[in-house]
């Protein structure tokens, strides 16, 4: 799964923004920041700037314009969880997963995504997070 906008406090869809892409391979729905001017993978205990709505298959060259949103506190995103959310309750923060930036870990320590609702606990849940 990815980070898939759930809903917005105000019930806006937000616009797109066309941004620089460093050489990443994006998916729809992938945690992204800026960093040095270009989109990176948001991983760990790095907040997301920016959503992706574009796929590629393949690395982009640095400086590829992409498609993206931006985050607000004011959006919940529905995704999945890579690990067991053992001892995890609603209204605690945990990171992103540390690679591919479209799921959230169990860890809380320094965690960036709050957890807001949760359709289950074992690993691959659907799991609804603010920023």
């Amino acid at each position: 799964m990815a980070f898939m906008l759930h809903t917005t406090d105000d019930g806006h869809f937000p616009a797109w923004e066309y941004l620089p892409a460093g050489a990443i391979t994006p998916k729809v729905g992938m945690a992204l920041t800026q960093t040095s001017g270009k989109l990176a993978i948001a991983t760990g205990t790095t907040a997301p700037g920016y959503i992706s709505m574009m796929e590629s298959t393949a690395a982009l060259s640095a400086g590829t314009i992409i498609p993206v949103i931006r985050v607000n506190k004011n959006m919940v995103f529905e995704t999945s969880n890579s690990a067991a959310l053992t001892g995890i309750n609603i209204g605690d923060k945990v990171t992103l997963h540390a690679t591919n930036g479209l799921q959230i870990t169990a860890t809380k320590t320094d965690g960036i995504a709050e957890i807001v609702g949760m359709d289950g606990t074992a690993a691959g849940s659907t799991v609804r997070v603010r920023f």
